[in-house]
C-alpha cells in the first residue's frame, strides 16, 4: 500500500523560470503546462521518475515544495501510465512555496535529490 502525502506537492522548474517566479510572485507554468491548460506537479514518490522521464541530464533545475492547503484548483488526475498526478488549474502563488532545493547532477549525469521527507 502506498501512502500519498497530500499536504505537499513538488514542481521541477529551471533556475531562470524560478527567478522570474520570485520576482513576479505568480507562476503561470512552463510552456508544456500552458499548452496542457494546467501546471504539472509530482507527489513526493513521483519526483525521481518525473526527473528521469522529462528532465534527463538537464542542469540548472530547482525543486519547489508546495503546500497544497490553499490551492483551490488542484486535482489529482490519472495519467496515461495509470498513476495519479497533481494538476493545478490556476496560477501558483509564491506564498504556497514552502521550500526550494537545487537539483544538481552527479558525475554520471544523474540528478541528486534532496531529502523530501523533512
Amino acid at each position: 500500500m502506498v501512502i500519498v502525502n497530500l499536504k505537499y506537492i513538488y514542481k521541477i522548474i529551471n533556475n531562470e523560470d524560478w527567478k522570474k517566479f520570485k520576482e513576479s510572485g505568480v507562476y503561470l507554468g512552463s510552456t508544456k503546462d500552458i499548452e496542457d491548460g494546467y501546471i504539472h506537479f509530482s507527489g513526493e514518490e513521483q519526483v525521481e521518475d518525473t526527473l528521469e522521464k522529462y528532465y534527463s541530464n538537464q542542469k540548472n533545475l530547482v525543486l519547489l515544495k508546495v503546500d497544497t492547503l490553499k490551492l483551490d484548483h488542484l486535482l489529482w488526475e490519472q495519467a496515461s501510465d495509470g498513476n495519479m498526478f497533481p494538476h493545478l488549474y490556476s496560477s501558483l502563488d509564491l506564498s504556497n512555496v514552502v521550500d526550494e532545493n537545487e537539483i544538481p547532477l552527479n558525475d554520471k549525469g544523474k540528478h541528486v535529490l534532496p531529502n523530501l521527507t523533512n
